[in-house]
């Protein structure tokens, strides 16, 4: 080797290799971590589009941009509501604007439970 490189080599020269093979490694680890964040976060969060956000995050690396975009994505709210569990007073106000934009007639609907009436105070 010493022909090679002209000089010999000894024990600092391979603590010096050492020192970068770990700290090469540390960016690699720290790398990984970030890169992953944005599906890890959307995971835990249970969020509908996690493996969406999780594959987005890993290729975010080609730019800054998608990786940070991922990152809001992941910490969007994502309330999803069902109309189909509503109560009948705002099912049936669902019902009637749905009609009022498409131009539809309002579908027929039962007419809500009556409640018990409540005593009168003479």
């Amino acid at each position: 080797m010493e022909a090679l490189l002209g000089f010999p080599l000894d024990a600092w020269d391979y603590a010096t290799f050492v020192a970068m093979a770990i700290i090469g490694a540390g960016f690699l680890g720290l790398l990984a971590l970030i890169l992953g964040l944005p599906g890890r976060i959307a995971i835990g969060r249970h969020h509908p589009e996690a493996e969406a956000v999780n594959m987005m995050g890993w290729l975010g690396f080609l730019g800054v941009v998608p990786w940070v975009q991922a990152f809001i994505w992941a910490l969007k709210p994502t309330n999803v509501v069902d109309i189909r569990n509503l109560p009948p007073d705002t099912r049936r106000a669902t019902d009637e604007e749905i009609a009022r934009l498409t131009g539809k007639p309002a579908p027929e609907t039962a007419p809500p439970p009556a409640r018990p009436s409540e005593p009168r105070n003479p």
